[in-house]
C-alpha cells in the first residue's frame, strides 16, 4: 500500500507537497482503512488548487518504470513549476509492503529524463544511482545477481531494467514496487472526453469492452437501476461487423444506448467497465473528478461501492461537499488541498472532530482551513 507521498517541483508545487496517508485512532468506519492506512480517500481543493496535478504527480511512475497507458501530453504540459525551471522535480513514494518499508525516490529533468533513482528498505539503503554524475553509485548484489549493470540512457530506470533482466523473485523489494506500478489506474470522465493511465494499454470503445463481458449486461441493467435508471438492454451487430448496444422501449422501439445516455449515465458506464475489467487485480485507483457529472446520490452509491473493494487503494477528487460525511468516510480520510499543502480534516484544525460532527457544515464555515 502507498503509505505516503512527496513532489517537489512539480507544475504547480513549486515547494515540497506531502501526503500522509497513516491513519488516525477512529473507532468507525474501520473498513476504509487497512493496516493503519487509508484505504478509501476523498480530496477537495477549490479550482486551480491542484487536485489534477497531484493525480498526475502520483502517476508519474508509471511513466519509467512500467509501458503502461501514459497520461495524455496535455497534463504533462509544462511540467517542471515554472518558478524553478532549472531545478530538478523530485518524487517520493513510501510503501507499506507486509512488514516491510519502501522509500522509491527518484529526481527528473524532464518526464523521460531521469537524474537519479534511489530504494531505501526499512531505513537501509539498497540503491542509488546517478545518471549523470555516475558517482557513489550503489546497488546491492542481492537485487542484480551477475548482471552486468552500466546504463547510460536516463530514460531506461535502472529498476526496471533489474527487474527484467533478473529471475523473478515475487518476493524481492523490486517485484513488489513493480507489481504495484503496473496496477496503478487513473482515469477521469470530463466534457473533453474519457482518458486513463497505467493499468493497461490502448484504447476500445466502452460499449466493445462491455461486449467482451457481456455476461455482465444484467449486472449493468441492476446497476442503472440502482442509479435511478429503468434500460432493458441488449447487442446487435450491425451490417459492418460493428457491435451496438441497443436500449428497448415499448411497441418494439430500439434505439443505440449510447445516442441517448447522458452524460452523467456514460460516467456511470465507464465506472462500470473499470469495474469489472480492473478493479480485482488493481493497487491504487485515482478517479479525477469522480462525479462532475453525477446527481449527488449516485456519487454517494459509487463512494459505497469502492468503499466495499477493500484490496485496492482509492482516491476521488471531488466539489461534492455532500460526501463529507462521517457515514460515509472519516476525518483522516477526507483531505482538503489549498496553499501549497495537502492534510486530511483530523490535521486541518486544533478542534476535535468526533463522529457525530457534520464535516460538512465544518467545512463550510472555515473550520479546515487557514
Amino acid at each position: 500500500m502507498l503509505k505516503k507521498f512527496e513532489v517537489c517541483n512539480f507544475k504547480c508545487f513549486d515547494k515540497k507537497l506531502s501526503l500522509d496517508f497513516m491513519a488516525r485512532d477512529y473507532k468507525f468506519n474501520n473498513h476504509i482503512v487497512k493496516n493503519s492506512i487509508v484505504n478509501k480517500a476523498i480530496i477537495y481543493g477549490k479550482n486551480g488548487s491542484g487536485k489534477t496535478s497531484l493525480g498526475c504527480a502520483m502517476f508519474d511512475i508509471i511513466t519509467h518504470l512500467t509501458d503502461k497507458q501514459r497520461l495524455n501530453y496535455s497534463h504533462y504540459h509544462y511540467y517542471k513549476n515554472l518558478n524553478r525551471i532549472k531545478e530538478p522535480i523530485e518524487f517520493s513514494y513510501t510503501f507499506q509492503f507486509d512488514e516491510d518499508e519502501l522509500v522509491y525516490k527518484y529526481q527528473k529533468d524532464t518526464v523521460d529524463s531521469l537524474i537519479n533513482e534511489e530504494l531505501i528498505l526499512n531505513g537501509e539503503p539498497i540503491l542509488f544511482y546517478d545518471y549523470l554524475k555516475k558517482r557513489k553509485n550503489y546497488i546491492d548484489s542481492k537485487l542484480f545477481g551477475n548482471i552486468n549493470i552500466d546504463l547510460t540512457d536516463n530514460k531506461l530506470s535502472i529498476i526496471k531494467y533489474i527487474y527484467r533482466n533478473t529471475p523473478t523473485n515475487d518476493n524481492s523489494p523490486i517485484s513488489k514496487l513493480m507489481k504495484f506500478a503496473n496496477s496503478m489506474l487513473w482515469y477521469r470522465s470530463l466534457s473533453e472526453g474519457n482518458c486513463y493511465a497505467g493499468f493497461t494499454n490502448g484504447s476500445s470503445a466502452l460499449v466493445d469492452k462491455l461486449y467482451e463481458n457481456r455476461s455482465k449486461l444484467k449486472d449493468f441493467e441492476k446497476f442503472l437501476k440502482e442509479n435511478g435508471l429503468d434500460y432493458k438492454l441488449r447487442f446487435e451487430e450491425n451490417y459492418n461487423g460493428k457491435v451496438e448496444l441497443m436500449a428497448k422501449f415499448s411497441n418494439r422501439v430500439e434505439v443505440p444506448f449510447l445516442e441517448i445516455a447522458s452524460t452523467g449515465t456514460q460516467t456511470l458506464l465507464l465506472y462500470f467497465i473499470w469495474s469489472i475489467y480492473a478493479f480485482e487485480n488493481v493497487s491504487f485507483l485515482f478517479i479525477d473528478e469522480f462525479d462532475a457529472f453525477l446527481h449527488f446520490e449516485s456519487a454517494e452509491l459509487l463512494v459505497k461501492l469502492l468503499n466495499q473493494q477493500t484490496n485496492f487503494q482509492t482516491m476521488l477528487t471531488s466539489h461534492n461537499t455532500y460526501l463529507m460525511n462521517n457515514s460515509l468516510t472519516r476525518p483522516d480520510c477526507c483531505f482538503i488541498i489549498q496553499n501549497g499543502y495537502v492534510k486530511n480534516l483530523f490535521d486541518c484544525t486544533d478542534r476535535e472532530i468526533r463522529e457525530a460532527h457534520n464535516l460538512e457544515k465544518m467545512y463550510i464555515k472555515g473550520v479546515f482551513t487557514e
